[in-house]
């Protein structure tokens, strides 16, 4: 029994070791960006992360990437009943808060792509913090049906805070 045990928690430790895919800078740590796969003549993505701010007040200012033409910081917004995704200057980390960019929400808009995004696959983005600096993450690529219907890598609880601009 105690084999058994001892056994089925290294092998849940090792699946965890495999899951964990965080980025930390400064006091500031990126947990799991990840963005959809996209079909073949699919021209735009998004990505999405959590950050988990530890530290001093911190913004978004832009972000980069070698898979897209022009990378933006985007928000949805309720007009009217209707929700439209708009441009937003920068996106605001505020200290000892979590920030999640997440479908619905803030999140990272890749225009004009040079290929799909494959799942399974990977992608590096730089992401420039006002106060941190540049910071490169890999971007995961899940299955088009990642996040839909609640929890993305047990992040449903995390609510978007306000950007600048």
């Amino acid at each position: 029994m105690l084999r058994w045990i001892l056994s089925s928690t290294l092998a849940l430790a090792a699946i965890g070791a495999v899951e964990a895919h965080e980025f930390t800078v400064g006091e500031i740590t990126i947990d799991h960006p990840w963005a959809r796969a996209t079909a073949a003549h699919q021209a735009n993505g998004a990505a999405y992360l959590v950050v988990d701010n530890g530290g001093e007040a911190d913004r978004i200012l832009g972000a980069a990437s070698p898979v897209a033409a022009r990378v933006e910081l985007h928000n949805h917004i309720d007009d009217n009943g209707v929700m439209r995704m708009r441009h937003v200057d920068s996106i605001d980390l505020p200290a000892g808060e979590t920030t999640a960019l997440a479908p619905g929400g803030l999140h990272i808009m890749l225009f004009e792509l040079g290929a799909p995004l494959v799942e399974g696959e990977s992608f590096p983005l730089t992401l420039t913090l006002e106060q941190a600096g540049d910071v490169e993450v890999e971007v995961k690529v899940e299955p088009v049906t990642y996040g839909i219907g609640g929890d993305s890598h047990g992040h449903g609880g995390h609510q978007g805070h306000g950007s600048g601009g």
